[in-house]
C-alpha cells in the first residue's frame, strides 16, 4: 500500500496530477476538493488510496488524511465505487458531504451526479453513526490525536488477528477506565491483557 507520495510537481489538472518521486512519475486521480487545495509550487504531498481491480491499478490522491479517510468510508457503501466517491469530493467538500449525512440530508446527495435516492439513504444509513462519532472526536486537536490513537491501536490488534469488534469493546473499556491519555503501546498492552 502506498501511504502517499512527496515529490515534484509535474503536471496539476482538475482530475489528475503527475508527481515525480525517486524518478518515477506518478499518475494520481483527484478531486476538485483536492486540487483547488493544492499550491502550484514545485514540491507537493498527496495522501493516497491505491484501487486494484482486475484491469487496472488506479491511485488516487488526497490533500489531507480527512479526506482520503471520508473516500474509503464512502467507497464501504454499496453502489459507490472510486469515481463515484471522487465525484462526491469534487462537487462538495467534505465538510459538507459529513454535514450532509449526518443530518440525513438526502437531498443535498441527490443533487450529485451518479447518486440516486436509493445510494443517498444507503450512504447516510451506513455511514451516520460513523462520521458522527468521528467528527464529534474531530473538535479539538487533542481529541483527533486521541482519535488516531485510538485507530492506530485497532489497527495493530486486528492485524495481530483479533476480530474487530471485539478489540473495539475492549480499547472503549480501558478508555472509559483509565481515561484518554495513554500512548498507543499503552493502549495495546492493555488491550492485549483483556483479549
Amino acid at each position: 500500500m502506498i501511504h502517499h507520495l512527496d515529490g515534484k510537481l509535474i503536471s496539476k489538472n482538475p482530475t489528475h496530477l503527475v508527481i515525480e518521486c525517486g524518478g518515477v512519475g506518478y499518475i494520481v486521480n483527484i478531486s476538485l476538493y483536492t486540487y483547488s487545495k493544492i499550491a502550484d509550487a514545485e514540491r507537493c504531498k498527496v495522501y493516497t488510496h491505491l484501487s486494484i481491480k482486475e484491469d487496472a491499478h488506479t491511485l488516487y490522491g488526497f490533500f489531507d488524511e480527512e479526506e482520503r479517510q471520508l473516500f474509503r468510508h464512502l467507497i464501504s457503501v454499496s453502489g459507490i465505487g472510486t469515481n463515484t466517491a471522487r465525484m462526491m469530493l469534487s462537487s462538495l467538500s467534505p465538510t459538507e458531504i459529513q454535514q450532509a449525512i449526518i443530518n440525513g440530508n438526502a437531498a443535498a446527495l441527490q443533487n450529485i451526479k451518479g447518486i440516486g435516492a436509493k445510494t443517498a439513504l444507503r450512504a447516510i444509513i451506513e455511514l451516520k453513526d460513523k462520521l458522527g462519532k468521528a467528527t464529534g472526536m474531530m473538535t479539538s486537536s487533542t481529541n483527533l490525536s486521541f482519535n488516531r490513537t485510538k485507530e492506530e491501536a485497532l489497527g495493530a490488534l486486528t492485524t495481530l488477528g483479533f476480530v474487530k469488534s471485539n478489540a473495539e469493546k475492549v480499547i472503549d473499556q480501558i478508555i472509559r477506565k483509565q481515561g484518554d491519555n495513554l500512548t498507543i503501546e499503552q493502549l495495546i498492552k492493555e488491550a492485549l491483557k483483556s483479549l
